[in-house]
């Protein structure tokens, strides 16, 4: 009897100890059981305008840089940074040294030339000293006319100065010493087009551009030229446009926005919360579910239309995708869906 009565306490927590273990080990099986719980939606395909805008820099239509063929003391310059210039027109006057000592010499051969002309005239002169004379001649005529060139620096166009690196007493050299710029009638705009919508560009093209600092107007500009290369960095392609510009509101380097209207196509729109990006890359992915597994399906993004995204690929007409819920998922794993 006292046996039993030992025993019977034991037992009983042995029961318990039993029991306890059992809970645990049924809760752990429970918590291993649980499913991802994910909101879903349905992928759909519309009509999706492509209004694409480019940013641009804007640059002078022609620039031309001011400066001597070879280094020179500078003695004036006649116009200042923002001046208008007329095509001719003298802007800077270098030292003349050697433009005289040019000139003398000049005259001194013209002499003797006009000299030895006379004397075969008469018979007292050879033919080959007169033709060895006139080669000098022509020789430091060209070399006279290439220093005064040099020496008084003139504009080849009709522009403004929109630089001005050195002053009167400077000696030139490594930088021009002014620079000129034509701003009218047109000016143009540089943008990077994309790969993809080459196709859809042509010299002659309308273009419509706008400036931050003109935000109230807008500007008719053209495709003027295409260059006939793709930058293997940024898959992109030069293009040029063309704007008027008479009242020079327009300034170079000023940013631009460029709007190509390339027409409509048929593309997969989804909402912007179904779009994952992969951590330490610029991947972006959407999570498609399919008799009830998620799949991790990489996407290309086009454009942001409110609060949904245009795809280019990746994703298919009617494809049920993962909403919310994806921090759980991994590819391929099985989830509960709260709401369809």
């Amino acid at each position: 009897m006292k046996t039993t009565a030992y025993l019977m306490p034991a037992l009983a927590a042995l029961a318990v100890a039993a029991g306890s273990c059992s809970g645990k080990e049924e809760a752990h099986m429970n918590t291993e059981a649980e499913l991802p719980v994910v909101t879903v939606d349905v992928a759909h395909q519309r009509q999706v305008p492509q209004q694409k805008t480019y940013t641009a820099t804007v640059e002078a239509e022609n620039v031309n840089n001011i400066a001597p063929s070879t280094p020179n003391r500078i003695k004036t310059i006649s116009v200042e940074v923002g001046d208008h210039v007329r095509r001719g027109q003298e802007l800077v006057c270098l030292d003349a040294s050697n433009a005289d000592q040019l000139r003398i010499n000049l005259e001194q051969i013209e002499r003797e030339y006009n000299r030895a002309s006379q004397l075969l005239q008469i018979g007292s002169g050879t033919q080959q000293a007169v033709d060895q004379l006139r080669a000098q001649l022509d020789a430091a005529r060209s070399q006279y006319a290439n220093v005064m060139e040099n020496t008084v620096l003139v504009s080849p166009i009709d522009g403004v100065v929109t630089a001005r690196n050195f002053d009167p007493g400077d000696l030139t050299g490594g930088q021009p010493v002014l620079v000129v710029g034509q701003l009218t009638p047109v000016v143009k705009v540089m943008l990077a087009v994309s790969e993809p919508d080459l196709p859809h560009m042509h010299v002659g093209r309308p273009v419509e551009v706008n400036f931050d600092a003109y935000p109230d107007r807008s500007f008719s500009g053209t495709v003027k030229r295409i260059y006939p290369t793709v930058d293997t960095a940024t898959r992109t392609s030069q293009v040029e446009v063309q704007i008027a510009n008479g009242d020079e509101a327009v300034k170079p380097g000023m940013f631009a926005r460029v709007s190509l209207d390339h027409g409509v196509s048929d593309n997969v729109v989804v909402p912007d919360r179904a779009i994952v990006k992969q951590t330490g890359s610029g991947n972006k992915y959407v999570y498609v579910l399919s008799n009830g597994r998620v799949q991790f399906r990489r996407v290309q993004l086009g454009q942001r239309l409110d609060n949904s995204y245009e795809l280019l690929d990746g994703i298919a007409d009617g494809d049920t995708i993962v909403i919310s819920g994806q921090t759980r998922l991994a590819d391929g794993i099985e989830v509960e869906v709260l709401e369809r």
